[in-house]
């Protein structure tokens, strides 16, 4: 099987790890990849966003899968347009994808499928927004409604800082905003694989999304993760499948914009039940790190089900008993403004770390071949082990091993929640 991978991030060179480590892969591409990716894939300078490039790409090569990591090239139909030259495509429709392009188009489709969710009110002037603001009360949520990059969200005890951020928002063509009630309660990442009609749950994972230890300061694309989750309640997989995940699918397919490829469930298991706090079109980064980490059924054979419609024959998923933690490493001024540039040395020595290894986000080559920093989160560096404990220690001994200079990075992932 040859497969392209389409995407650039930590999130890619995971999906692109556990694809080549599936035995009925023999070639992977990635469009366009990055430093730690070309180790694994042939990378071709293509962008991502440009759906005919990707579909000239995919019949070139003669792939026989292709698959959309990023958010910005679903929600803009990348996959609509691969799909329409007749190849099998892991990723939703742009349609389907609007589920996380507008966030009050998903609290329409849950509001349409019986999905708990935080009550909200979807806002287009400031003077609705401060009325939201008014009428839920702190901590305030307010959520831009389009794509973010996940950092679109505040949440606040100041009503100022909350309406700012409304203000903001609303300031973008076309700009709206959600407001929403608080949900109390840790927080889940739930993937789930669906055809369209079947549903496929992964392992649960925790995501860190504030860029300090213990939740401190503003939010971020994740700082880190880790899978299992020991504290998790018994049944809670079932339960976002039969509440959350299967009635959406059902709601989409039946207004004739079938979802198929990565639904990712954000949960907040509150004091008054199972709630969703977002959906997302594709696998989440850093959660995809921890997860993939501990798949073993074959990843691109899994994928190709969904993409051709046979889930529903597909064996059950295998897992590992060992735990898996991810700490990202960012760059200096992340997540305000990244400096870029900065040379990164002790890549080898933390892979060679057992039972680790470091996944590359931001990073690019200079004219002179090192590999720098390129972006906000530059890596993410995995630890496995036996358990938890084991596994972060694993993961943390790595982190020490990379030397970016300026450089942060949480101390907290997977401690004791």
């Amino acid at each position: 099987m040859k497969v392209l991978v389409v995407g650039s991030g930590a999130r890619e060179h995971a999906l692109v790890r556990s694809i080549v480590a599936d035995p009925a892969v023999d070639t992977v591409i990635a469009a366009p990849g990055n430093p730690g990716i070309e180790t694994l894939a042939l990378c071709v300078p293509v962008d991502a966003m440009d759906g005919g490039a990707v579909a000239d790409l995919a019949v070139a090569h003669g792939v026989d899968l292709v698959v959309v990591g990023p958010e910005a090239p679903l929600v803009a139909g990348v996959a609509d347009v691969v799909r329409d030259r007749g190849v099998p495509v892991f990723g939703p429709s742009a349609e389907a994808a609007r589920l996380e392009g507008s966030k009050a188009f998903a609290k329409e489709i849950m509001a349409a499928a019986g999905v708990p969710t935080a009550m909200a009110r979807v806002c287009t002037t400031t003077e609705q927004a401060a009325d939201a603001l008014a009428a839920f009360g702190a901590p305030y949520v307010v959520k831009d409604d389009g794509l973010a990059a996940g950092k679109g969200v505040v949440v606040t005890d100041d009503a100022d800082a909350a309406l700012a951020h409304a203000r903001d928002c609303l300031a973008r063509p076309g700009g709206a905003v959600v407001v929403e009630e608080f949900l109390d309660g840790p927080e889940v990442s739930l993937f789930v694989v669906t055809d369209g009609v079947t549903a496929v749950p992964l392992a649960p994972a925790q995501d860190f999304k504030r860029v300090g230890d213990g939740d401190a300061g503003p939010n971020t694309g994740g700082m880190g993760a880790y899978s299992p989750l020991p504290w998790a309640p018994p049944g809670l997989v079932a339960e976002v499948v039969d509440r959350v995940a299967q009635p959406v699918i059902n709601e989409l397919a039946r207004r004739g914009t079938p979802f198929a490829g990565l639904l990712y469930c954000g949960l907040a298991l509150t004091s008054r039940g199972l709630r969703v706090v977002e959906f997302n079109a594709r696998f989440g980064d850093p959660e995809t790190q921890v997860v993939l980490a501990r798949l073993r059924t074959p990843f691109a054979s899994l994928l190709l089900a969904a993409a051709t419609g046979d889930l529903a024959g597909f064996p059950p998923l295998r897992w590992s008993d060992d735990a898996a933690v991810t700490v990202v490493v960012a760059s200096a001024g992340y997540p305000g403004t990244p400096r870029t540039g900065d040379p990164i040395a002790g890549l080898e020595d933390a892979g060679e770390v057992p039972g680790a290894w470091v996944l590359h986000a931001g990073t690019t080559r200079d004219a002179d071949g090192t590999v720098v920093s390129s972006g906000g989160r530059v890596l993410s560096v995995v630890g496995t082990g036996r358990d938890l404990p084991a596994a972060r220690e694993v993961a943390y001994r790595a982190v020490e091993l990379v030397d970016l200079p300026g450089s942060h990075h949480r101390s907290d992932i997977a401690a004791a929640r």
